[in-house]
């Protein structure tokens, strides 16, 4: 049987091996932490103030940097999932936006947590998303931002409206420009009402059947109620 009903095992197994792969670059590469100028002061503070030594420290920052690293893949981990469902396009890199499906009139801009993007990063995406509206092949399309992980354990699919601090107002209401959490865009999508349960509680078997890493029983159900803290399931 396939793990997943709403997507082929070889596109699953695909998705989540890109993912690990890019966590085990970020963790071998030795040269990465420098690439960025890393910030002396900041360094000394954070060492002084947590009573560390500098290469415990050293251990630490390598840590957070691969952190950002596989939080970029997790991004892209959906992305390729969403996009690999039947009916579905991956736009990839330079598409606009993330994903779209032409028999629904739906293209999406994918972030794997409600506060990845910031400020007026989301103002910046509002007119994304309306600059691809206007285009005469999306002219009778919505536009959605996905937030996967969502604002406050709830589910949401409602008109985008982020507020512009340069100009103290929020972007205009408009129904074909909307916003909406993980869980339910992952229903919209595949049809299924826990599509998004379904995809978390097999990846444990997905990577002990076709990569090095196992899972013992119990660590899956501590993890699950990682899960069970951030969507309402």
């Amino acid at each position: 049987m396939p793990y997943l009903q709403y997507i082929s095992d070889q596109k699953l197994i695909e998705a989540v091996s890109k993912v690990i792969s890019a966590i085990e670059e970020a963790s071998q590469d030795t040269e990465h932490l420098h690439k960025n100028v890393v910030d002396p002061f900041s360094a000394f503070f954070d060492g002084v103030a947590h009573n560390i030594t500098y290469d415990n420290w050293l251990k630490q920052e390598k840590a957070r940097q691969a952190q950002k690293t596989m939080q970029n893949a997790i991004g892209d981990f959906h992305q390729e999932i969403l996009g690999s469902i039947d009916g579905w396009k991956n736009l990839g890199p330079g598409g606009g936006l993330d994903v779209i499906n032409e028999k629904l009139k739906i293209i999406a801009e994918i972030k794997n947590k409600f506060n990845t993007t910031k400020g007026n990063h989301k103002v910046k995406l509002y007119d994304s998303i309306k600059f691809q509206l206007k285009k005469p092949a999306f002219q009778d399309y919505t536009g959605y931002y996905v937030e996967i992980i969502p604002y406050g354990k709830k589910q949401y699919n409602v008109p985008f409206t982020p507020p512009d601090s340069s100009s103290k107002k929020r972007r205009p209401k408009n129904n074909k420009i909307r916003v909406i959490d993980g869980l339910s865009f992952y229903k919209l999508v595949s049809g299924k009402e826990l599509a998004l349960k379904e995809l978390f509680e097999v990846l444990p078997a997905v990577v002990a059947d076709h990569f090095k890493y196992k899972l013992a029983k119990d660590e899956a159900i501590k993890y699950f109620e990682l899960f069970k803290l951030a969507f309402p399931v």
